[in-house]
């Protein structure tokens, strides 16, 4: 049997394939095992280092010829609301949060599949099966939580009950951060900005509880799928001499 150690973690490149997200570029990623009693420790490291987890695993880009894919990360105690996000704030004031640990149900993964149809049905994740997203949110060995945004109950009264289940978040908490792993919602809800709206949770989250940063994984310019991350300033950016903020 393979055993993985934070003391020592074993690194592997994988083959190269095609990008994702430029079409003239092939890309490989390094990538590490995160598991038992100090994954927590080396996600923590690791984060600040570039790396996005996915299950059990630690990866972050190595291609040979593009360095456009950039690790970003919301700073935290900067960060002042817009006028337009303060009314994206407002017009879901009516949501119910609740948070739980990483379980994935039935109801999460219907919505699952309607934002893929809606969104991305040409991309890598639209052949997932219910056990295949149950691995996504349960395989993993560090401190993740499953952040459910409900419509409020009609009978729900002050208890805030919630009813139907519109966005969901997958995020690792970090020390003095939160990384947003994925994130999926209801995409016909145009008008209530689902997307940006649970980003803005997350800063929200972040600003009471005094963190430093929420991670966004990486940004890529001339790539249509990742320009909404830019609206999130002040952002950095992990560079070639550490984390330069963006301009």
């Amino acid at each position: 049997m393979t055993r993985h150690s934070f003391n020592n973690p074993q690194f592997y490149l994988t083959a190269p394939q095609p990008c994702p997200y430029l079409s003239d570029q092939r890309e490989r990623k390094i990538f590490t095992y995160m598991v038992g009693e100090d994954a927590d420790n080396l996600n923590n490291s690791l984060s600040s280092g570039g790396f996005r987890r996915s299950q059990t695993i630690a990866y972050r880009p190595a291609c040979e010829n593009c360095q456009a894919c950039l690790s970003v990360r919301i700073v935290v105690p900067l960060y002042k609301f817009s006028k337009n996000q303060r009314r994206i704030l407002r017009r879901n004031k009516d949501l119910i949060t609740q948070t739980s640990g990483p379980v994935a149900t039935t109801e999460q993964y219907a919505l699952f599949r309607d934002y893929l149809e809606a969104r991305h049905d040409d991309g890598g994740m639209a052949a997932m099966g219910m056990g295949d997203y149950g691995a996504m949110v349960e395989d993993t060995h560090v401190n993740t939580q499953m952040i459910e945004y409900r419509l409020r109950h009609p009978d729900s009264g002050i208890t805030g009950k919630g009813g139907e289940l519109i966005g969901v978040a997958l995020t690792d908490q970090l020390d003095g951060a939160c990384s947003m792993v994925y994130s999926f919602f209801r995409p016909d809800m145009a008008e209530r900005s689902l997307g940006t709206f649970i980003i803005l949770d997350h800063i929200r989250r972040a600003i009471e509880e005094g963190w430093s940063h929420v991670y966004l994984g990486y940004w890529v310019k001339g790539s249509s799928k990742m320009d909404y991350k830019v609206r999130f300033q002040p952002m950095e950016f992990l560079g070639p001499y550490g984390w330069e903020q963006m301009k």
